[in-house]
């Protein structure tokens, strides 16, 4: 019957010749891609990242300092002559020294002068006002520093250095410590009692700011800074990596006088003043600890509850406790 091809639902035939292959491109596909690398050889994974630092520290080249951080790649002004003089020494990447005008120079201001010189750094001498308005106000004993934005280290990186370090491990962490100074002086006990770097939170917490830098007069420069996204899971790695976790609580388990393993590797957890520890890290720790105090004070500074722990456990320590 003519026209029945244009018939709804007919079955119209191919042209006839050769069918058409995939080119190959079938066989291909169905190809493996070979074994799975090795988890130190992925970019990006965890175990690719120890071995790298591994590797760094091996060829003993420096750790990344002083260039853009995770909060902003804006350079600050560090000002005063201890925490100036601290960052040449330990020759942190800095842009130029400011310094002012008539300064009565000490053996400070000279040795900052003199290390900037060294390194080539722009060396500009500005009126006080104008070192005033670049601060805002702020004490800076007529000398700063503009350094990049701090530059954080990885919490895998910092494990590592623990893992290779020749002293019993100590590390300090901070919950809610918002307050840059607070977070200086930490740093500045922390370098004077010998633990090994210290921890922050991305959110909720103090950074490494020029405040940060002058408060912790310069000791910034001397020891490690690792800002982590979830302190949980950061308390966490470092309980799987040998250390037990202390957090510092007016109702803690024990006293400060009690606290047991002293001479094993430890992290202190300090709390934001008011609130504390968190419930979920207060919940992650092994043990949490309270320091004896007289009824006249209800709690101390979370700068000065750190370094009181610290030079306990340091005490003991040399002690063999």
């Amino acid at each position: 019957m003519a026209g029945n091809s244009a018939r709804k639902g007919a079955v119209r035939k191919g042209k006839k010749g050769a069918a058409v292959g995939s080119g190959g491109n079938r066989a291909r596909g169905l190809a493996g891609k070979g074994p799975t690398p090795k988890a130190t050889e992925r970019k990006g994974h965890p175990a690719a990242r120890r071995a790298a630092a591994v590797e760094r520290r091996s060829e003993g080249a420096p750790r990344r300092r002083g260039t853009a951080g995770k909060n902003s790649d804006a350079p600050e002004l560090l000002v005063g002559r201890n925490p100036v003089a601290e960052a040449l020494r330990a020759a942190i990447p800095a842009n130029v020294l400011y310094v002012a005008i008539g300064i009565e120079a000490d053996e400070r201001v000279t040795e900052a002068i003199h290390l900037a010189a060294d390194r080539g750094l722009p060396i500009l001498e500005v009126s006080k006002s104008e070192i005033d308005r670049r601060t805002g106000g702020i004490l800076h004993q007529g000398i700063a520093l503009q350094v990049p934005a701090f530059a954080y280290d990885e919490l895998p990186d910092l494990l590592d250095l623990v893992a290779s370090a020749t002293t019993t491990p100590l590390l300090v962490a901070l919950d809610g410590v918002t307050d840059p100074r607070n977070l200086g002086a930490v740093i500045r006990s922390a370098v004077a009692f010998g633990a090994q770097g210290v921890i922050v939170p991305t959110r909720r917490s103090a950074g490494v700011t020029a405040t940060a830098w002058r408060t912790s007069a310069g000791t910034a420069a001397r020891i490690p800074v690792a800002q982590v996204t979830n302190l949980v899971r950061a308390l966490r790695d470092c309980q799987k990596a040998g250390l037990q976790v202390v957090g510092l609580d007016a109702d803690g388990d024990t006293t400060l006088d009690e606290l047991p393993n002293a001479g094993e590797p430890l992290v202190i957890v300090v709390g934001s003043e008011g609130r504390g520890l968190s419930r979920l890290v207060g919940e992650t720790c092994d043990v949490t600890v309270s320091i004896p105090m007289t009824g006249q004070a209800e709690s101390l500074n979370a700068s000065v509850a750190a370094a009181v722990t610290m030079a306990e456990v340091a005490r003991r320590r040399r002690q063999g406790r």
